[in-house]
């Protein structure tokens, strides 16, 4: 690897990982066009290398959440309990059935544009207190979905589960630490799933181990910070922040889909 790249991996999981950690998603999916268009990491080896940086960087973030005494909690339990299954069935998939970009870039645009511009909708015009919130069953069959979605395209999770979430009335403080814990838990399974699969599978499936390592090492840093800078927000910050992210992100991804 060439030291521009690494460097230039590092630069970016500290920005991403800086802007996101507060809202509970690890950066790994806004870390995907930077791999994929600036970096020259091929398909399907992109999941993977995701993957890894969410389980490099992955740390900063949770033990900045841990001192705060904000980590362990019922939501996280089943977050986790919930998107671990789904994320081998999901890596499963992504390497048999859907190795090429195109379809990822279309499903993400589909997925986190209507998503970001909801959560920004219920931000400004917030539904009545108490209303919509979803039962523990929802949530853990919600991670399990997510779970699948983040073992295909390496995003580890919380940049959907985090809006939805939201959306449905839970605050982001309650939210980011429990998405980032399902997050880190997916992406250490998922990463080895991967690496097993590159055993039995001809072609681009193991992870690029220096590129993800180097983006991780930058993401470690920036979560770190990331974590110290969320208690600092207001509520109504964090949601709109998310919801742009999930918005702009999926406009990305429909423009790149379409042309």
């Amino acid at each position: 690897m060439d030291w521009w790249l690494g460097l230039g991996g590092l630069a970016a999981g500290l920005l991403i990982a800086s802007v996101t950690a507060p809202v509970g998603v690890s950066g790994a999916v806004f870390l995907l066009p930077v791999q994929l268009s600036l970096l020259g990491v091929p398909s399907p080896a992109v999941t993977p290398t995701n993957l890894l940086y969410n389980v490099v960087a992955g740390p900063g973030a949770l033990w900045g959440y841990y001192r705060a005494g904000r980590l362990f909690s019922p939501l996280t339990r089943r977050l986790v309990a919930g998107t671990l299954p789904g994320v081998v069935l999901g890596a499963v998939i992504r390497v048999f059935a859907l190795p090429g970009p195109a379809v990822f870039r279309l499903l993400i645009a589909v997925l986190l544009l209507p998503l970001g511009l909801w959560l920004c909708a219920r931000t400004l015009r917030p539904a009545p207190a108490g209303a919509g919130q979803p039962s523990p069953r929802v949530v853990t069959v919600l991670a399990l979905v997510v779970g699948v979605v983040g073992g295909i395209y390496g995003i580890g999770g919380g940049s959907l589960l985090g809006p939805v979430l939201a959306g449905r009335g839970l605050p982001v403080s309650r939210i980011a630490p429990a998405a980032l814990a399902a997050t880190f838990a997916t992406s250490v399974v998922g990463a080895a799933a991967f690496a097993l699969l590159s055993l039995a599978h001809s072609g681009d499936v193991a992870p690029d181990w220096d590129l993800g390592i180097c983006c991780g090492l930058g993401g470690l840093a920036g979560g770190l910070l990331g974590a110290r800078l969320q208690p600092r927000l207001p509520e109504t910050a964090l949601r709109l922040l998310l919801g742009v992210l999930a918005a702009v992100l999926g406009g990305f991804y429909a423009t790149q889909a379409l042309t």
